[in-house]
């Protein structure tokens, strides 16, 4: 098996490709690039690794922009010490996510999930596996969730969620009547039961429904203000490192 290793941290990337090795004897490191410019170029001028190892933010820019630049058939397992993208990678032929520094055993059950994946990724076999697996990561985005009130159980269609809010330890939906209800769960599983084509994760506050996206402002140091369609308990900016992101996700 034939890996590529997309990151800017030299220790990083050799401690990476050391594990790799030390896990699979049959694995053969093809490269360590280090930027998004270089990584372009070695996937244009290469033909395609069987996998890829990629860190997210860059010392160019967030490696997003890769996926974007080139066709990649290759999957990608990402590796960062952030948690706020994990959404975004699986949008980026991610088959997996692993937070820095990066653990031994869940690299090996990365590598493992590649080999039970591995036939979606073949190219003889067309976009038509992909398609598959796309289709069946996609159904498993809720369409409903469950707020327990008092002796109540109320079922949320996840449509009619404008946005989710933490503040103050409690997270709370809000729905496009503007009736509020605090939930059990915290804001990295809503955001993986979420359907990130719908729902993006604006900073560690909130997330939001794309439909209730009024506008969007310059503010300062390059970052985004968010107007929605109603009032907010609180402003919702969005970062300079991520606005290039929501942009894209709100071209759709």
């Amino acid at each position: 098996m034939n890996v590529l290793i997309i990151e800017d941290e030299i220790k990083t990337a050799k401690e990476l490709r050391r594990l790799i090795e030390g896990l699979d004897d049959t694995i053969r490191v093809l490269d360590i690039v280090s930027s998004v410019r270089s990584a372009v170029k070695w996937l244009n001028d290469h033909p395609s690794p069987d996998l890829i190892f990629s860190d997210i933010q860059l010392a160019d820019g967030l490696s997003f922009d890769i996926y974007r630049e080139v066709t990649v058939s290759a999957p990608v397992i990402f590796c960062t010490a952030f948690d706020e993208y994990a959404i975004q990678a699986f949008q980026a032929n991610s088959i997996d996510y692993l937070l820095k520094p990066i653990d031994e055993d869940k690299l090996a059950q990365s590598l493992e999930k590649y080999k039970n994946l591995k036939k979606f990724f073949d190219p003889r076999m067309g976009n038509n596996s992909l398609s598959k697996l796309a289709g069946q990561l996609e159904n498993n985005f809720k369409r409903s969730l469950l707020i327990y009130l008092r002796e109540k159980i109320i079922p949320i269609k996840t449509g009619e969620i404008a946005y989710i809010h933490l503040a103050n330890g409690l997270v709370t939906l809000v729905t496009r009547q503007e009736h509020k209800y605090v939930t059990q769960y915290n804001m990295e599983q809503l955001e993986s039961m979420l359907d990130p084509q719908q729902f993006f994760r604006a900073n560690r506050q909130f997330i939001i429904n794309r439909e209730i996206v009024q506008d969007v402002e310059q503010y300062f140091n390059r970052r985004l203000f968010l107007k929605l369609s109603f009032p907010t308990p609180e402003k919702i900016i969005i970062s300079k490192v991520r606005s290039s992101e929501f942009l894209h996700w709100m071209e759709g």
